[in-house]
């Protein structure tokens, strides 16, 4: 993969989500705005302790989240239960290729044929990134493509979707960040379609790529990319055969858990954006410099262990 790589923990009390979830009934918001409000963050508290523990329970420790910046909330309650550096922005590598995948979404259909190009397999090879293993004249469809950018990360079918539907990445980029805007990412700025150090790496923050992360996951198709282990293409006339599987290790392994996206670059750290859908609760956090790779799976399915457990079942 590319190289494409202060600090207390937020809690919320009981009584304040109460309080957060009459603010959200009664305030209408915009249709793509979501997360809880900046009323919801509680100060931060220098010994992470537990935000509800049941009655009769006592109080449990968070457990650590060793990255630079983590959060994780309960999308239906507005419940914030980890916040550390959530608005801290920084680079957060391929994390970005959410973000293009949504895009991409709202460009074209799925079965729209991409020719790839000499271009789009030298921009892999030269940034030393991720790839699809893709080879200039093959055609491939949207669908295919997407799974190549979600699951292996793939820079060069990145490059080719938004080379056609930018078109050109300066165009495409535009659109990324104008969907930012209208999704409330205020301190998020794309300046690539990978998230790549070059021509440079753009920021964003944990608490900007959870909002975008639940957004995305409303997308049935995309749900389905990010949440498939592996993803087959057939060989045909027009393509190789090829066979990618996805970089998120919590699938398969962490209950109900839907994706979402894996991300390295030396600035940016081993990044993960991760969600599960546990007893009636959709829970969403995101992991941003990390310095372990394998310790951000372990971290994000401790935390949603722990969250899982802080919320009363759906009946």
């Amino acid at each position: 993969m590319a190289r494409m790589h202060h600090g207390g923990i937020r809690l919320i009390t009981r009584a304040a989500l109460v309080a957060t979830a009459t603010l959200i009934t009664a305030s209408p918001t915009p249709a793509l705005a979501i997360g809880p409000p900046a009323s919801a963050l509680i100060t931060e508290t220098a010994a992470p302790v537990l935000s509800s523990a049941p009655a009769g329970q006592g109080r449990v420790s968070v457990p650590s989240a060793p990255g630079r910046a983590a959060y994780l909330y309960d999308t239906g309650t507005g419940a914030v239960h980890l916040s550390k550096q959530a608005g801290k922005r920084m680079p957060v590598a391929s994390l970005t290729k959410v973000m293009t995948a949504y895009v991409v979404l709202r460009e074209a259909r799925l079965d729209d044929t991409v020719t790839i190009q000499a271009a789009d397999v030298r921009h892999a090879a030269s940034n030393g990134a991720t790839h699809a293993s893709l080879r200039a004249g093959e055609r491939l469809t949207v669908r295919d493509l997407l799974y190549a950018v979600m699951l292996p990360s793939a820079a060069d079918a990145s490059h080719a979707l938004a080379r056609v539907y930018g078109p050109g990445n300066a165009r495409f980029v535009a659109k990324m960040n104008a969907t930012a805007r209208s999704m409330g990412l205020v301190d998020t700025s794309y300046a690539s379609a990978d998230g790549l150090p070059k021509p440079a790496p753009g920021h964003s923050t944990a608490l900007d790529q959870a909002k975008l992360a639940e957004i995305a996951l409303r997308d049935p198709v995309l749900r389905t990319i990010a949440s498939s282990r592996r993803h087959v293409v057939a060989r045909s006339k027009v393509h190789r055969a090829h066979s990618w599987t996805n970089s998120n290790k919590l699938l398969g392994k962490a209950p109900g858990v839907l994706g979402l996206k894996t991300g390295y670059t030396s600035a940016a750290g081993y990044c993960l954006s991760f969600a599960a859908d546990r007893d009636g609760h959709r829970l969403v956090g995101v992991i941003l410099g990390e310095s372990s790779a394998d310790r951000r799976f372990q971290t994000a399915t401790r935390l949603l262990d722990w969250a899982s457990e802080q919320t009363p079942s759906e009946l």
